[in-house]
């Protein structure tokens, strides 16, 4: 392994994306999840609901302002470690950004404030406006940044010139082979990781007899959107894999561990690759089911790695073990969902410890799938920036090993600092939950307090209420 600009520069990225990617997959489900809670609250008028709104929407804001200020560390990376990339393919990758400044980004922070700090200065109806535009406005970043990244996995709609890529057909380009299932994947992926986060929340304020209300509509609406959701984000991964089959045969190969081209390819379940023998060690699998899952057929013909020049081929371990990771994951998800649906059909969901400690020990499954998932991706397209077109090398700027090593220390002590600290007190403000220990509040003449100061006093509306 060498030390070079280009390696450290893509561990430098891998780094801040790691801790950055964290934050939004968190965020684009919550948001959807505060928008839920505060249409059933203006619809039913329970107070649980708002209560609970009141809680995650103070880690909404936490995770939210972490996921912006690593987002915007990451972009200067395109100009300080990669400025071949962004001058070759800044005519094509930089409008899609662009439109997510406009779209997303403005439409998050033009409500944000609203949502955060207007519950006695607007009306009901418009707050909830509001909290539905945030949600809005998350859906609408991880269509562009979904766009861009798939765009650079399966190129379309594009031609070069003089060395620089123009777009041609910006519907292929915005809408290209990958975009659709990975879209749907990372969505789906988002929304399983807000809800195992809240489930695991209340597992755990029911391992401190917190057993209130508030804590019992958090456990069943957590289960009943994984047991929904579980399962079909498999059958998305599912059609993802096919379209990666399809155009980055060398990325599946890799995922599963296939030397050889042959027909009726095996399903390993365990192997220690070693790409220089070009072969696997301790392997154990099943024959012929990997033909089956990815073609349909267990006597299909697919290629191995042996079908590529070394020089072509991925990370073998990397993209191998990471993809297990992550559908391992997804299974145990699946497996959750309808163990809670069970215990909650027969009325034993508030009554199993085993089931309380399991959802705190996958309360944070979704953030490791997503990271596996991410590491499947981005290290499988590997050694392309543009899968096919623009190799990872000649992509680096014209900068030493020592200069990214020095920049990339000092990511390391900062983002340690940091992003740890705010990591760790969203931790305390959820294991505290809802009201931290005080009473639901009662119908009628309710008194809730706004997340960020102040007291809204239900027996008469709020200034600006329509």
């Amino acid at each position: 392994m060498d030390w070079d600009a280009v390696f450290l520069s893509r561990l430098q990225f891998a780094f801040t994306i790691s801790f950055h990617i964290i934050f939004p997959s968190f965020t684009i489900g919550l948001a959807s999840y505060l928008a839920v809670l505060e249409a059933l609250w203006l619809k039913t008028g329970n107070a649980v609901f708002r209560n609970l709104y009141l809680f995650w929407v103070k880690i909404f804001a936490l995770a939210f302002g972490m996921g912006v200020v690593s987002g915007v560390v990451m972009s200067y990376q395109f100009g300080t470690n990669w400025s071949a990339f962004a001058d070759q393919t800044g005519s094509v990758l930089g409008p899609l950004l662009s439109y997510e400044v406009l779209t997303a980004f403005f439409l998050e922070a033009s409500f944000l404030g609203i949502m955060l700090y207007g519950w006695d200065k607007v009306g009901r109806r418009l707050h909830f406006v509001a909290t539905a535009c945030v949600a809005i406005g998350t859906l609408f970043s991880a269509f562009w940044i979904i766009a861009a990244n798939s765009w650079m996995q399966t190129p379309a709609g594009f031609e070069i010139r003089d060395g620089l890529f123009h777009a041609v057909d910006w519907v292929e380009v915005i809408f290209n082979p990958s975009f659709p299932s990975r879209l749907m994947h990372v969505v789906a992926a988002a929304y399983l990781t807000t809800g195992f986060a809240v489930v695991g929340a209340a597992g755990w304020l029911w391992l401190r007899n917190r057993d209130d209300a508030e804590t019992r509509v958090m456990r069943r609406m957590g289960i009943g959107m994984i047991v929904l959701l579980a399962p079909l984000q498999m059958l998305i991964g599912h059609e993802s894999g096919i379209v990666t089959e399809e155009y980055q045969p060398a990325k599946v190969a890799a995922m599963e561990g296939w030397w050889r081209t042959r027909a009726g390819q095996p399903s390993l379940l365990f192997a220690l690759p070693d790409q220089e023998g070009e072969r696997n060690r301790l392997e154990v699998g099943i024959p012929r089911i990997g033909s089956w899952v990815v073609a349909g057929d267990m006597n299909a013909e697919l290629q191995g790695l042996d079908a590529f020049a070394p020089e072509e081929r991925p990370p073998v371990a990397w993209v191998f073990w990471s993809f297990r990771v992550m559908v391992g994951l997804g299974l145990a998800m699946i497996a959750i969902g309808f163990w809670g649906t069970w215990l909650w059909w027969r009325g034993g969901l508030e009554k199993s410890s085993l089931f309380q400690y399991a959802t705190i020990a996958m309360a944070p499954s979704g953030f490791i799938a997503v990271l596996a998932g991410w590491i499947a991706a981005e290290v499988g397209r590997q050694p392309y920036v543009v899968y096919g077109v623009l190799r990872t090398a000649d992509a680096v700027s014209p900068v030493t090993g020592g200069q990214v090593a020095s920049s990339l220390l000092v990511f390391m002590t900062v983002y340690a600092i940091v992003f740890s600290a705010g990591s760790l007190y969203i931790l305390r403000l959820i294991m505290k939950g809802p009201g931290s220990g005080e009473k639901p509040m009662e119908r009628g003449r309710e008194a809730a307090r706004n997340p960020l100061g102040g007291v809204i006093d239900d027996a008469e509306p709020a200034r600006g209420t329509p």
